[in-house]
Protein backbone atom coordinates (compact mmCIF):
# COMPACT_ATOMS: atom_id res chain seq x y z
CA UNK A 1 0.00 0.00 0.00
CA UNK A 2 1.07 3.45 -0.71
CA UNK A 3 2.53 6.10 2.10
CA UNK A 4 3.40 9.28 2.21
CA UNK A 5 7.01 9.76 2.53
CA UNK A 6 7.87 11.94 5.16
CA UNK A 7 11.42 13.82 4.22
CA UNK A 8 13.43 15.99 6.46
CA UNK A 9 10.52 16.20 8.39
CA UNK A 10 12.18 17.90 11.36
CA UNK A 11 13.62 20.74 9.11
CA UNK A 12 10.05 21.33 7.45
CA UNK A 13 8.58 21.86 10.86
CA UNK A 14 10.83 24.24 11.45
CA UNK A 15 10.82 26.21 8.44
CA UNK A 16 6.96 26.14 9.29
CA UNK A 17 7.90 27.67 12.73
CA UNK A 18 9.87 30.38 11.78
CA UNK A 19 8.42 31.61 8.76
CA UNK A 20 10.83 30.75 6.38
CA UNK A 21 10.39 29.06 2.81
CA UNK A 22 9.91 25.07 3.11
CA UNK A 23 12.58 22.33 1.96
CA UNK A 24 11.71 21.18 -1.42
CA UNK A 25 11.87 17.42 -0.33
CA UNK A 26 9.01 17.85 1.90
CA UNK A 27 6.21 14.99 0.58
CA UNK A 28 6.99 12.87 -2.27
CA UNK A 29 4.10 10.63 -2.91
CA UNK A 30 2.99 8.26 -6.21
CA UNK A 31 -0.23 8.77 -7.26
CA UNK A 32 -0.59 5.95 -9.40
CA UNK A 33 -4.07 4.90 -10.66
CA UNK A 34 -5.96 2.41 -7.55
CA UNK A 35 -8.80 0.37 -7.36
CA UNK A 36 -10.05 -0.21 -3.66
CA UNK A 37 -12.09 -3.21 -3.05
CA UNK A 38 -15.04 -1.98 -0.34
CA UNK A 39 -17.23 -4.02 2.14
CA UNK A 40 -19.82 -2.09 2.83
CA UNK A 41 -19.44 1.89 1.27
CA UNK A 42 -21.18 4.83 2.71
CA UNK A 43 -20.90 7.28 0.25
CA UNK A 44 -21.85 10.73 2.56
CA UNK A 45 -24.49 11.62 0.69
CA UNK A 46 -27.30 9.63 0.77
CA UNK A 47 -28.83 7.24 3.05
CA UNK A 48 -27.52 3.76 1.38
CA UNK A 49 -25.59 1.54 1.96
CA UNK A 50 -23.81 -0.15 -1.51
CA UNK A 51 -22.02 -3.54 -1.14
CA UNK A 52 -19.16 -4.73 -2.89
CA UNK A 53 -18.51 -1.49 -4.31
CA UNK A 54 -14.92 -0.70 -6.11
CA UNK A 55 -13.31 2.78 -6.43
CA UNK A 56 -11.05 3.78 -8.87
CA UNK A 57 -9.18 6.38 -7.61
CA UNK A 58 -6.69 8.47 -10.34
CA UNK A 59 -4.19 10.88 -8.56
CA UNK A 60 -5.84 12.56 -5.96
CA UNK A 61 -8.99 12.19 -7.09
CA UNK A 62 -12.48 9.70 -7.21
CA UNK A 63 -12.78 8.55 -10.96
CA UNK A 64 -15.54 6.63 -10.89
CA UNK A 65 -17.46 4.12 -8.41
CA UNK A 66 -18.50 0.37 -9.63
CA UNK A 67 -19.52 -3.17 -9.16
CA UNK A 68 -16.07 -4.75 -8.33
CA UNK A 69 -14.98 -7.32 -10.71
CA UNK A 70 -11.78 -8.01 -12.45
CA UNK A 71 -8.96 -5.40 -11.56
CA UNK A 72 -8.00 -3.52 -14.41
CA UNK A 73 -5.36 -3.51 -15.85
CA UNK A 74 -2.20 -1.66 -14.51
CA UNK A 75 -4.24 -0.83 -11.13
CA UNK A 76 -3.09 -1.10 -7.50
CA UNK A 77 -5.31 -2.86 -5.63
CA UNK A 78 -6.36 -1.72 -1.80
CA UNK A 79 -8.55 -4.62 -0.56
CA UNK A 80 -10.58 -3.09 2.26
CA UNK A 81 -13.66 -5.56 1.29
CA UNK A 82 -13.97 -6.46 5.48
CA UNK A 83 -14.35 -2.85 6.34
CA UNK A 84 -16.72 -0.15 5.94
CA UNK A 85 -15.57 2.86 4.08
CA UNK A 86 -16.77 6.18 4.49
CA UNK A 87 -15.66 10.14 3.37
CA UNK A 88 -12.71 11.24 5.07
CA UNK A 89 -14.07 12.68 8.27
CA UNK A 90 -14.93 16.42 8.58
CA UNK A 91 -14.44 18.67 12.22
CA UNK A 92 -15.96 22.05 11.33
CA UNK A 93 -15.22 23.70 14.42
CA UNK A 94 -11.12 22.84 15.79
CA UNK A 95 -8.19 24.75 17.23
CA UNK A 96 -5.05 23.50 15.03
CA UNK A 97 -2.76 26.23 15.58
CA UNK A 98 -2.97 26.52 18.98
CA UNK A 99 -1.70 25.14 22.82
CA UNK A 100 -5.14 23.44 23.30
CA UNK A 101 -6.92 23.97 27.03
CA UNK A 102 -5.24 24.10 30.39
CA UNK A 103 -5.73 25.53 34.16
CA UNK A 104 -2.82 28.37 32.48
CA UNK A 105 -4.21 31.44 31.17
CA UNK A 106 -1.09 32.58 30.30
CA UNK A 107 0.15 29.84 28.23
CA UNK A 108 -0.83 31.07 24.78
CA UNK A 109 0.87 34.07 25.78
CA UNK A 110 4.01 32.47 26.84
CA UNK A 111 4.01 30.26 23.53
CA UNK A 112 6.00 32.19 21.01
CA UNK A 113 5.13 31.98 17.42
CA UNK A 114 7.08 29.59 16.60
CA UNK A 115 6.38 27.19 19.27
CA UNK A 116 3.08 27.62 18.44
CA UNK A 117 3.55 26.20 14.88
CA UNK A 118 5.62 23.38 16.10
CA UNK A 119 2.59 22.30 18.37
CA UNK A 120 -0.02 22.71 15.41
CA UNK A 121 2.00 20.51 13.28
CA UNK A 122 1.50 17.76 15.74
CA UNK A 123 -2.03 18.63 16.37
CA UNK A 124 -2.67 18.40 12.63
CA UNK A 125 -0.94 15.45 12.31
CA UNK A 126 -2.99 13.17 14.92
CA UNK A 127 -6.14 15.36 13.65
CA UNK A 128 -5.20 13.08 10.12
CA UNK A 129 -4.45 9.71 11.44
CA UNK A 130 -7.98 9.56 13.55
CA UNK A 131 -9.70 9.91 10.32
CA UNK A 132 -9.93 13.66 9.78
CA UNK A 133 -8.67 14.69 6.54
CA UNK A 134 -10.65 18.26 6.20
CA UNK A 135 -11.37 20.40 8.87
CA UNK A 136 -12.17 24.48 9.54
CA UNK A 137 -10.34 25.26 11.75
CA UNK A 138 -12.11 28.14 13.63
CA UNK A 139 -9.54 30.72 15.15
CA UNK A 140 -6.07 30.96 17.13
CA UNK A 141 -5.09 33.50 20.00
CA UNK A 142 -1.59 33.91 17.77
CA UNK A 143 -2.94 35.50 14.62
CA UNK A 144 -3.04 34.02 11.32
CA UNK A 145 -0.47 30.85 12.76
CA UNK A 146 -3.40 28.98 11.60
CA UNK A 147 -2.42 30.30 7.61
CA UNK A 148 0.96 28.67 7.94
CA UNK A 149 0.15 25.84 9.02
CA UNK A 150 -2.60 25.44 6.05
CA UNK A 151 -0.07 26.22 3.73
CA UNK A 152 2.41 23.87 4.96
CA UNK A 153 -0.01 21.23 5.10
CA UNK A 154 -0.72 21.91 1.49
CA UNK A 155 3.05 22.33 0.30
CA UNK A 156 3.13 18.83 1.92
CA UNK A 157 5.82 19.98 4.30
CA UNK A 158 4.08 18.21 7.72
CA UNK A 159 1.12 15.64 7.45
CA UNK A 160 -2.16 17.03 8.51
CA UNK A 161 -5.91 18.00 6.97
CA UNK A 162 -7.37 19.94 4.78
CA UNK A 163 -7.79 22.77 6.53
CA UNK A 164 -10.01 26.06 6.18
CA UNK A 165 -8.94 28.82 8.42
CA UNK A 166 -10.31 31.78 9.74
CA UNK A 167 -7.13 33.85 10.09
CA UNK A 168 -7.93 35.34 14.34
CA UNK A 169 -11.09 36.10 15.91
CA UNK A 170 -13.26 39.43 15.58
CA UNK A 171 -13.79 40.41 19.14
CA UNK A 172 -14.97 43.31 20.41
CA UNK A 173 -12.10 44.82 23.19
CA UNK A 174 -11.94 41.79 26.26
CA UNK A 175 -14.42 40.14 25.05
CA UNK A 176 -14.83 36.61 24.54
CA UNK A 177 -12.11 36.14 21.85
CA UNK A 178 -9.23 37.77 23.48
CA UNK A 179 -6.64 36.46 26.19
CA UNK A 180 -8.27 37.87 29.18
CA UNK A 181 -6.78 38.31 32.63
CA UNK A 182 -3.04 37.69 32.20
CA UNK A 183 -1.95 41.27 31.24
CA UNK A 184 -3.90 44.08 30.44
CA UNK A 185 -5.05 43.64 27.29
CA UNK A 186 -3.48 46.88 25.44
CA UNK A 187 -0.20 45.02 26.41
CA UNK A 188 -0.81 41.83 24.92
CA UNK A 189 1.10 40.68 21.15
CA UNK A 190 0.13 42.34 18.17
CA UNK A 191 -0.29 39.23 16.55
CA UNK A 192 -2.80 38.20 19.61
CA UNK A 193 -5.08 41.51 18.62
CA UNK A 194 -5.16 41.33 15.05
CA UNK A 195 -9.16 41.01 15.14
CA UNK A 196 -10.30 43.52 18.03
CA UNK A 197 -12.77 45.92 16.66
CA UNK A 198 -14.32 48.36 19.16
CA UNK A 199 -16.62 50.36 16.07
CA UNK A 200 -18.13 48.77 12.62
CA UNK A 201 -15.80 50.29 10.97
CA UNK A 202 -12.78 49.19 12.73
CA UNK A 203 -14.95 45.60 11.89
CA UNK A 204 -15.09 46.26 8.43
CA UNK A 205 -11.15 47.19 8.23
CA UNK A 206 -10.29 44.10 10.30
CA UNK A 207 -12.34 41.19 7.93
CA UNK A 208 -10.59 42.87 5.41
CA UNK A 209 -7.30 42.42 7.10
CA UNK A 210 -7.72 38.59 7.87
CA UNK A 211 -8.97 38.25 4.10
CA UNK A 212 -6.10 39.62 2.57
CA UNK A 213 -3.64 37.93 4.61
CA UNK A 214 -4.75 34.15 3.79
CA UNK A 215 -8.09 33.84 6.20
CA UNK A 216 -10.95 31.33 3.94
CA UNK A 217 -13.65 32.45 6.04
CA UNK A 218 -14.15 34.84 9.13
CA UNK A 219 -15.27 33.94 12.66
CA UNK A 220 -16.77 36.81 14.61
CA UNK A 221 -17.59 36.30 18.71
CA UNK A 222 -21.09 37.40 18.74
CA UNK A 223 -21.71 36.46 22.70
CA UNK A 224 -19.27 36.14 25.47
CA UNK A 225 -17.36 32.70 26.18
CA UNK A 226 -17.36 29.94 28.44
CA UNK A 227 -13.45 30.13 28.12
CA UNK A 228 -12.85 33.51 28.29
CA UNK A 229 -12.20 35.50 31.60
CA UNK A 230 -14.75 37.86 32.17
CA UNK A 231 -17.57 37.17 29.17
CA UNK A 232 -20.96 35.63 30.31
CA UNK A 233 -22.27 33.26 27.79
CA UNK A 234 -25.44 34.94 27.31
CA UNK A 235 -23.92 37.95 26.68
CA UNK A 236 -23.84 39.51 23.01
CA UNK A 237 -20.98 41.13 22.56
CA UNK A 238 -20.27 42.48 18.78
CA UNK A 239 -23.27 44.74 18.05
CA UNK A 240 -25.29 44.17 15.19
CA UNK A 241 -24.27 47.09 13.21
CA UNK A 242 -20.85 45.57 13.58
CA UNK A 243 -21.64 42.09 12.65
CA UNK A 244 -23.90 43.53 9.46
CA UNK A 245 -20.57 45.35 8.72
CA UNK A 246 -18.41 42.04 8.53
CA UNK A 247 -21.04 40.21 6.75
CA UNK A 248 -20.64 42.29 3.83
CA UNK A 249 -17.05 42.78 3.15
CA UNK A 250 -16.93 39.05 3.18
CA UNK A 251 -20.06 38.21 1.43
CA UNK A 252 -18.66 40.34 -1.43
CA UNK A 253 -15.67 38.59 -1.54
CA UNK A 254 -17.44 35.05 -1.73
CA UNK A 255 -16.14 34.60 1.94
CA UNK A 256 -18.56 32.92 4.58
CA UNK A 257 -18.81 34.23 8.30
CA UNK A 258 -19.41 32.31 11.29
CA UNK A 259 -20.45 33.31 14.58
CA UNK A 260 -19.16 31.94 18.05
CA UNK A 261 -22.68 32.53 19.74
CA UNK A 262 -23.95 30.97 23.34
CA UNK A 263 -26.96 33.66 23.78
CA UNK A 264 -30.06 33.62 22.10
CA UNK A 265 -29.87 37.23 21.43
CA UNK A 266 -26.59 37.14 20.09
CA UNK A 267 -27.49 34.08 17.98
CA UNK A 268 -30.52 36.39 16.63
CA UNK A 269 -28.08 39.43 16.18
CA UNK A 270 -25.92 36.91 14.10
CA UNK A 271 -28.47 35.24 12.09
CA UNK A 272 -30.17 38.48 11.58
CA UNK A 273 -27.12 40.28 10.10
CA UNK A 274 -26.86 37.13 7.74
CA UNK A 275 -23.79 34.60 9.24
CA UNK A 276 -23.86 31.78 7.61
CA UNK A 277 -23.26 29.45 10.41
CA UNK A 278 -23.44 29.87 14.55
CA UNK A 279 -21.08 28.08 16.61
CA UNK A 280 -22.16 26.46 20.53
CA UNK A 281 -25.62 28.05 19.99
CA UNK A 282 -25.94 26.83 23.93
CA UNK A 283 -28.62 28.85 24.96
CA UNK A 284 -30.95 28.19 21.63
CA UNK A 285 -34.56 28.43 22.31
CA UNK A 286 -37.28 27.93 20.69
CA UNK A 287 -37.36 30.47 18.95
CA UNK A 288 -34.01 31.31 17.90
CA UNK A 289 -33.88 27.76 16.81
CA UNK A 290 -36.92 28.71 14.31
CA UNK A 291 -35.17 31.22 13.25
CA UNK A 292 -32.73 29.43 12.04
CA UNK A 293 -34.33 26.88 10.13
CA UNK A 294 -35.83 30.03 8.58
CA UNK A 295 -32.39 31.88 7.15
CA UNK A 296 -30.91 27.87 6.79
CA UNK A 297 -28.47 29.41 8.88
CA UNK A 298 -26.06 26.60 10.25
CA UNK A 299 -25.40 25.40 13.61
CA UNK A 300 -22.23 23.51 14.75
CA UNK A 301 -23.03 22.32 18.03
CA UNK A 302 -20.11 20.85 20.14
CA UNK A 303 -22.45 18.51 22.33
CA UNK A 304 -19.49 16.57 23.68
CA UNK A 305 -16.55 18.41 25.16
CA UNK A 306 -18.62 19.98 28.53
CA UNK A 307 -18.45 16.33 29.81
CA UNK A 308 -14.52 16.88 29.25
CA UNK A 309 -14.15 20.34 30.64
CA UNK A 310 -16.34 18.90 33.93
CA UNK A 311 -14.13 16.49 34.38
CA UNK A 312 -10.54 17.16 33.01
CA UNK A 313 -10.70 20.99 34.06
CA UNK A 314 -12.09 20.12 37.73
CA UNK A 315 -9.18 17.66 38.00
CA UNK A 316 -6.56 20.10 36.70
CA UNK A 317 -8.11 22.79 38.35
CA UNK A 318 -8.89 24.87 35.31
CA UNK A 319 -10.57 28.31 36.45
CA UNK A 320 -13.97 28.12 38.99
CA UNK A 321 -15.33 30.60 36.47
CA UNK A 322 -14.68 28.27 33.22
CA UNK A 323 -16.09 25.45 35.06
CA UNK A 324 -19.18 27.11 36.41
CA UNK A 325 -20.18 28.49 33.19
CA UNK A 326 -19.38 24.93 31.19
CA UNK A 327 -22.00 23.73 33.99
CA UNK A 328 -24.49 26.22 32.82
CA UNK A 329 -24.74 25.64 29.54
CA UNK A 330 -23.65 22.06 28.81
CA UNK A 331 -26.97 20.65 29.73
CA UNK A 332 -29.04 23.37 27.59
CA UNK A 333 -27.04 23.13 24.91
CA UNK A 334 -27.65 19.40 24.75
CA UNK A 335 -31.52 20.30 25.05
CA UNK A 336 -31.11 22.42 21.95
CA UNK A 337 -29.37 20.29 19.98
CA UNK A 338 -32.60 17.72 20.07
CA UNK A 339 -34.62 20.26 19.20
CA UNK A 340 -32.55 21.29 16.66
CA UNK A 341 -32.65 17.89 15.44
CA UNK A 342 -36.39 18.01 15.33
CA UNK A 343 -37.16 21.01 13.54
CA UNK A 344 -34.56 20.02 10.75
CA UNK A 345 -32.20 22.70 11.52
CA UNK A 346 -28.98 22.64 9.31
CA UNK A 347 -26.62 20.65 11.85
CA UNK A 348 -22.86 19.86 11.13
CA UNK A 349 -20.28 18.11 12.82
CA UNK A 350 -18.24 20.35 15.12
CA UNK A 351 -16.20 19.74 17.97
CA UNK A 352 -14.25 22.46 19.42
CA UNK A 353 -11.27 19.71 19.42
CA UNK A 354 -8.21 21.94 21.37
CA UNK A 355 -10.82 22.44 23.98
CA UNK A 356 -9.87 18.72 24.65
CA UNK A 357 -7.40 16.91 22.66
CA UNK A 358 -6.84 16.73 19.13
CA UNK A 359 -7.53 13.17 17.76
CA UNK A 360 -10.26 12.48 19.67
CA UNK A 361 -12.48 14.26 17.50
CA UNK A 362 -14.83 11.39 16.99
CA UNK A 363 -15.53 11.09 20.86
CA UNK A 364 -19.11 13.55 19.51
CA UNK A 365 -20.53 10.99 17.70
CA UNK A 366 -21.98 8.99 20.64
CA UNK A 367 -23.50 12.20 21.96
CA UNK A 368 -25.21 12.92 18.67
CA UNK A 369 -26.96 9.70 18.55
CA UNK A 370 -27.71 10.21 21.96
CA UNK A 371 -29.35 13.29 21.66
CA UNK A 372 -31.62 12.91 18.70
CA UNK A 373 -29.90 11.89 15.46
CA UNK A 374 -29.43 8.58 13.61
CA UNK A 375 -26.19 6.80 13.56
CA UNK A 376 -26.49 8.04 9.51
CA UNK A 377 -27.32 11.18 9.99
CA UNK A 378 -24.39 11.95 12.51
CA UNK A 379 -22.48 9.74 9.59
CA UNK A 380 -23.63 12.80 7.08
CA UNK A 381 -23.35 15.43 9.21
CA UNK A 382 -19.12 15.10 9.58
CA UNK A 383 -18.99 14.18 5.83
CA UNK A 384 -21.75 15.55 3.01
CA UNK A 385 -23.49 17.73 5.15
CA UNK A 386 -20.34 19.54 6.49
CA UNK A 387 -19.25 20.06 3.17
CA UNK A 388 -22.31 21.74 2.53
CA UNK A 389 -22.42 23.82 5.58
CA UNK A 390 -18.62 24.88 4.26
CA UNK A 391 -19.58 25.29 0.61
CA UNK A 392 -17.07 22.88 -0.87
CA UNK A 393 -17.94 20.35 -3.60
CA UNK A 394 -14.59 18.88 -3.85
CA UNK A 395 -14.61 16.92 -0.31
CA UNK A 396 -17.37 15.16 1.90
CA UNK A 397 -18.40 12.20 -0.18
CA UNK A 398 -17.43 9.11 -2.30
CA UNK A 399 -18.67 10.50 -5.45
CA UNK A 400 -16.12 11.03 -8.87
CA UNK A 401 -14.86 14.26 -8.89
CA UNK A 402 -14.08 14.56 -5.33
CA UNK A 403 -10.14 14.03 -3.92
CA UNK A 404 -9.90 10.32 -2.71
CA UNK A 405 -10.72 10.87 0.98
CA UNK A 406 -11.37 7.66 2.76
CA UNK A 407 -11.36 5.98 5.84
CA UNK A 408 -12.21 2.66 6.80
CA UNK A 409 -13.51 0.81 9.75
CA UNK A 410 -14.07 -2.92 10.90
CA UNK A 411 -17.28 -2.68 12.47
CA UNK A 412 -19.98 -1.25 11.07
CA UNK A 413 -20.72 2.30 12.52
CA UNK A 414 -24.41 2.16 11.47
CA UNK A 415 -24.86 -0.32 14.30
CA UNK A 416 -22.10 1.00 16.78
CA UNK A 417 -21.08 4.49 15.82
CA UNK A 418 -18.47 4.27 18.33
CA UNK A 419 -16.41 2.29 15.78
CA UNK A 420 -15.20 5.97 14.39
CA UNK A 421 -13.69 6.66 17.33
CA UNK A 422 -11.22 4.08 16.19
CA UNK A 423 -10.25 4.39 12.53
CA UNK A 424 -8.49 1.49 10.63
CA UNK A 425 -7.33 2.72 7.78
CA UNK A 426 -7.45 6.34 6.35
CA UNK A 427 -6.70 7.99 2.88
CA UNK A 428 -5.64 11.64 1.58
CA UNK A 429 -6.14 12.36 -1.78
CA UNK A 430 -5.43 9.09 -2.89
CA UNK A 431 -2.55 8.65 0.13
CA UNK A 432 -2.37 6.28 2.18
CA UNK A 433 -2.15 7.82 6.12
CA UNK A 434 -2.45 4.59 7.62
Amino acid sequence: MRRVRQRGLIAAVAALAFGQPAPATAQQADYGPQYIRTGRLIDGVSDTVQVNQCIIVMHDRIERIERCGQTPRGMHVIDWSAYTVLPGLIDLHTHLADLGQSADLAAPMKASPAETALVGARNARVTLEAGFTSVRDVGTYRGLTDVTLRNAIERGDVPGPRMWVAGAYLTIPKGGGELNGVVPNEQLPPDMRLGVAATPEEAAAKTTYLLDHGADFIKTIATGAVLAIGTEPGAPELTPEQLRAIVKVAHARGKKVTAHAHGAIGIQNAINAGVDSIEHASLADEATLQLAKKHGTWLAMDIYNGTYIDEVGTKEGWPEEYLRKNRETTDAQRAAFRRAVELGVNIGYATDAGVYPHGLNARQFRNMVKYGMTPMQAIRSATGRAAEEMGRTDVGAIVPGRYADFVAVKADPLTDIGALETIDHVMKGGVLVR
